[in-house]
Formats: C-alpha cells, structure tokens, sequence
C-alpha cells in the first residue's frame, strides 16, 4: 500500500507541474482517505470519481448527482479542483470553450490508474457476483417472453439481410465436414490438461449429427475402432459447465464458465470456420471482425472531433445474450444451427453464494465468457439488433445497400458498439427491447469523449491512460508483479511520464538487473527512444558481432504431458492443417511435427509457473 501511495505522489507532482497547478492538498486529502478507507479507496471510489468526471465531459456540464462522497467548492469538487477549473468552471460547472487536454489526461490518469488492479474480491463481493449471474438467467428469460412477435420477426428478417452469405458459407463448410477442430491450453470441466484432450473419454450423443465421433476424434475409419471405448453421454448425462470466478476488479469478480472437453473441441472447430467466412464476406469483414481492435479506435477518434459516431457499452454483454436470438437466426441454415445448438452447453454448475449450497441450473442464456462461440455470436446478435434500430429511425425497411452505406459508421466488437449519433436513442431502445443493458457510465454521444476498445479521446486528442495491473514489487521473487511493473514502466515512458518511470526505474533496479533495451529486446529492460551506447553494454558477440546486456529472461515451461498413439497422430495432422507453413519451414512438413514445437508431444498446457532468469541477450 505504501509504496502505491509514494507512486501516486510522483504521478500526481508529474501531472502538477505539467499543468501548472499545486497537487498538495490533493496528496493530503488522498492519503487521508485511504488510511480510513484502505485500498477500496483507490479501487473503487477514486475511479468512481474518474467515471463521473467522464461522464460531465460527455454532458458538458458538471452535475448534482455527481461525484457523490465528495466535498465541494462552488460548482467543483475540492480534490484535484485544480486540474478541474482547468476544464471546467469553477462557479457554475460547465465545461469550458477550450478544457485543457493535459488536464483531461491527468484526472483520468490520477483517478483511473488502479481501477482494474488485479486484486482478490472480498467473499461477499464474489458472493454478489455469483448471485447476479443467477439472476441474469431469470431476467433472459423474462425477456424472451417479453419480446413482441412483430419485433423478432423484424429482428429476423434483417438477420438475413446481414449474415446470409456468411451463414451460408459455414452451413456448407460443416456439410461437408470441411470444419477442423483444436484444443486450447485453458482448463476444462472436466478437468484434462494439456495433451490428455487427445485421448477424450467423453462423448455427448448430441454432437454426433455435426460431429461424428469416427470423422472427428481419430484420423480414419480403421483407427477409431481401436481407440479407447468413448462413454457416450445422454442429454440428461452431460457434464455441465463449470462457473467460477477469476480477479478483475476489487469491486467485482469476472465470471466465466468453464466448458467440458468435448464441447470446447467442437466450438472451435465452428468458430474457426465463422472467421474464415468474415473475412471473406462483404458485410462481416468491415461490420463485426474482430481480428484487429484498431478500427473501432480510429472510428472513436474520428466520433469525439466531429460528434457524429457514438461509441456504446453494454453491461453483462455476453450473458444477456439469449439463446433464443442466436436459435432464430440461424434457423434457415439447419447444418449451422445443428453444430451450434449441439455443442452449446446446456446446464451450469454454480458455485454457492451468500451461505446457498452448489447447484446446476439449466441456460437461457446463450453462452458465458469461456465459450468459443460467445464472442462471434454475441457481435452477430448486437449488430442486428443495431440495425434494427436504425430501421426504425429511416422508418422504412432496410436494405442490403442501405446497410452497406453504413461501412465506416458502425461497427461491433464484442460490447464495444460504434453507431451514428443520429440513430442512438433508436439504437438504444432496441437494444433495452431485447434484454441487454446500456451502461450508462461508459456509452457516449453528447460531447466530444469517446472510449472504445481500450482508448479513449477528447476532441480528436487521445486521452488514454497508463493502469497498474498489479501490486508494485518488493522483492526479486515477486514474479508476475516484476513482469508487470516493468510493462507499466516502459508504457509511462512511451507517454511522456518520465518522473513516473524514473521512479520504477530506481525500484526496479535495486531487485533485478534493469538495462537500456529497444522494446525488440527478449529480455526486461527500459525501452528508450535514445540510441543505446556502448557503454551501457555488458559484453560482446564476436560471433554474431552483436552487443549483449544483462537482463531477466521471461521463462515458462509447459508440463511433462506425454502423448503417443493415434491421440499424438490426430494432434499432428491438426495443427499442420491449421498452421499455415511458410516456404522456409516445409522441410519440416516430413517430419510431421509442427515447426517451432518439436516438444508439443512431450510437454503441453499452460506453464504452472513462470520465472525469470539473468541471461546474456541482445539489447534490440
């Protein structure tokens, strides 16, 4: 806690003098409130500050209602008032002709830093976040009772005016079986590692349409007949995903379910298949890809100096997503439909909370976080519930070339939503018509901030900010806090926070070596924009006539997961189907190992722990 604060300090004189303003009081009143308040304080109350000061910038005016839990001087909060009045002002709260760039930067660097501190929730806050996710299940429900026929129907009908051609292309791709499936290395509800998802042992008779355990789990016909027996698992039988919680923020968990084995391996093998259609489509590849976050980023940009794009969030976007939506949309294409609804989890088991026991409850729901096939489908069902609602705006049925017209205004990833100023309100009613939520705190139109995918703009100016993702280190074994806080270090540099990252400099230095690097360089060190001198080199090679520097190596062995027999055969072929090869690597092809991981048989998963060792690396 105390070394945050002294951190704090610096980024609050840094920001100080580049404003021209005193951050005294501000540091009094701040340490003042975190001895009575402890860490929530800048985790949760201080970003709250930083959410309201965000949304006065959008509404151009500093309101009543907010800023609560803090004192005021005439229209402004008396912390960081300073930097305020430079934005807003100080009698009447409104926002000034020119605010001050630097200033917007420095409230939401000072305010917003900690927000997503990678910190444990206490028990009655996961308790809460669980409670919610049961919640969300009724309310889906609710909504799906809730919906007009007229407007389902409208919201089917543009369905096939978007995803016609891609849907088609993926219908034929499992026709055919054409789809190629693949193992990730996260966890499974059923608890298999690393190479153990070869050797499945667990089938549901539901997948056996789409996937036929003898095309999908050997590499022919003669093989699979002497594979292990696979237990094939009835509907009422199938393991159910397992829900758990992992750190996000102190205010609240992230939710994500756990999916088996079996499921996971064939959702990816459709969600592989949906990209590859993307691309290739006139419509998805500009509308919904999200293989690049860099258009919805330009597109903020463009929004908050012109004020014609809005850029919008939705809270608890991939659980409110029905499974009712996604089952009406494809409903014209029986082979996709067939291979997304036999592979989609039915049944959760949630953990207990507030003093409950554990229990399985059947989905309404769509798919959580964890699911291949939940960030794609959620784009799909968020764009045509968008276009729905600029339908009702042109007052009109809409049109393939209306739709087209539209390429460069909207655009959906995940719950990062882009649409037109001018059909907002639309938007937004239609979107609260099918269940899902706005969140207020982070959608904006009004004024000229915008956020999306990560970064955020006034006025055409990127805004954005540096956050800690960890605690600050205090010794050599403190790993991953090493690891993030020489990230945080070298991202200060690169925004002009040079006092900030002076001062991790000197604590880095005093637990690991810390050489000047080129951000290209495999080992931790300091990115400069400087030309590295001779000097701060440590030996060179006269081999590869290269200079060497001392530097803590990110090391992370995957675990001893032996794999052989036709399990390691099915693995193979696998990955050398999704892997394209380039010409340099194809004498590796006869080998029929996938190059670069000759060891992918002998160990495989996540490495159980990571390490950092001193080794002798070239500085760029």
């Amino acid at each position: 806690m105390k070394s945050l604060i002294l951190f704090l300090q610096i980024i609050l004189q840094e920001m100080g003098d580049l404003c021209g303003t005193s951050t005294a009081l501000d540091l009094k009143k701040i340490k003042s409130r975190v001895e009575d308040e402890g860490l929530s304080f800048l985790t949760i109350t201080l970003p709250n500050f930083g959410k309201d000061f965000e949304k006065s910038l959008d509404q151009g005016y500093v309101s009543d209602d907010l800023f609560q839990g803090f004192s005021r001087t005439g229209g402004l909060p008396r912390i960081l008032s300073g930097f305020l009045r430079l934005v807003f002002d100080r009698d009447t709260g409104k926002l000034l002709d020119a605010p001050s760039i630097d200033a917007i930067r420095a409230v939401r660097q000072i305010t917003l830093m900690f927000s997503k501190i990678l910190v444990d929730c206490s028990p009655e806050r996961v308790d809460s976040a669980i409670a919610k996710y049961i919640e969300c299940e009724q309310i889906v429900r609710e909504s799906d009772a809730s919906i007009e026929p007229d407007r389902f129907d409208d919201f089917l009908r543009i369905g096939r005016l978007l995803w016609s051609g891609l849907f088609s292309e993926v219908d034929e791709s499992i026709y055919y079986q054409n789809l190629i499936p693949q193992h990730g290395p996260g966890s499974t509800a059923d608890r298999l590692l690393g190479n153990q998802k070869w050797n499945q042992i667990e089938w549901p008779t539901r997948l056996e349409t789409s996937f036929p355990s003898w095309v999908y789990l050997s590499t022919n016909e003669v093989n699979f007949l002497d594979l292990n027996p696979l237990n094939y698992l009835e509907p009422r039988n199938e393991r159910p995903v397992r829900v758990v919680t992992v750190p996000k923020t102190l205010k609240t968990p992230r939710i994500i379910a756990i999916e088996p084995t079996a499921m996971q391996y064939a959702q990816q093998a459709v969600r592989r298949a949906i990209e590859e259609a993307i691309r290739k489509d006139d419509i998805s590849r500009w509308l919904i890809r999200y293989s690049d976050q860099t258009p919805n980023q330009r597109m903020a940009e463009r929004g908050s100096r012109d004020g014609k794009l809005a850029t919008l969030d939705l809270s608890e976007a991939s659980d409110r997503v029905s499974n009712q939506h996604v089952r009406g949309l494809l409903r014209n294409f029986p082979h996709l439909s067939d291979a997304v609804d036999s592979s989609r989890s039915r049944k959760a088991d949630v953990p207990g909370y507030y003093g409950k026991s554990s229990q399985t409850i059947r989905l309404a729901k769509f798919a959580s976080m964890g699911s291949a096939l939940c960030f794609p489908f959620e784009a799909i069902v968020f764009a045509t519930v968008i276009f729905l609602g600029i339908e009702r705006v042109l007052n009109r049925p809409i049109t393939k070339k209306d739709i087209k017209s539209f390429e460069g205004q909207v655009r959906v990833y995940g719950d990062d939503i882009i649409v037109p100023v001018d059909y907002v309100s639309s938007v937004v009613r239609e979107l609260e018509a099918f269940g899902f939520r706005v969140n207020s705190g982070k959608s904006f139109w009004s004024g000229k901030f915008r956020e999306s995918c990560g970064k955020e703009y006034y006025d055409g100016e990127d805004v954005s900010i540096t956050r800690i993702r960890r605690m600050l280190p205090t010794r050599r074994t403190d790993v991953l806090e090493l690891i993030s806080t020489a990230s945080l270090r070298n991202q200060l540099y690169q925004a002009g926070l040079w006092r900030s990252a002076a001062y991790l400099d000197n604590l880095l230095e005093e637990l690991i070596p810390w050489p000047v690097v080129k951000d290209t360089s495999p080992g931790l060190g300091r990115y400069t924009y400087l030309d590295i001198s001779k000097e701060t080199h440590t030996k060179w090679d006269r081999n590869l006539h290269k200079p060497l520097v001392k530097a803590m190596v990110i090391t992370g062995i995957s675990p001893v997961c032996k794999l052989d027999g036709y399990g390691a055969l099915l693995k193979c072929l696998t990955l050398l189907e999704t892997r394209p090869i380039p010409p340099k690597e194809a004498a590796f092809l006869d080998t029929g190992l996938p190059p670069g991981d000759e060891e992918h048989l002998e160990r495989s998963g996540r490495p159980r722990a990571v390490t950092l060792k001193p080794r002798l690396v070239p500085p760029y």
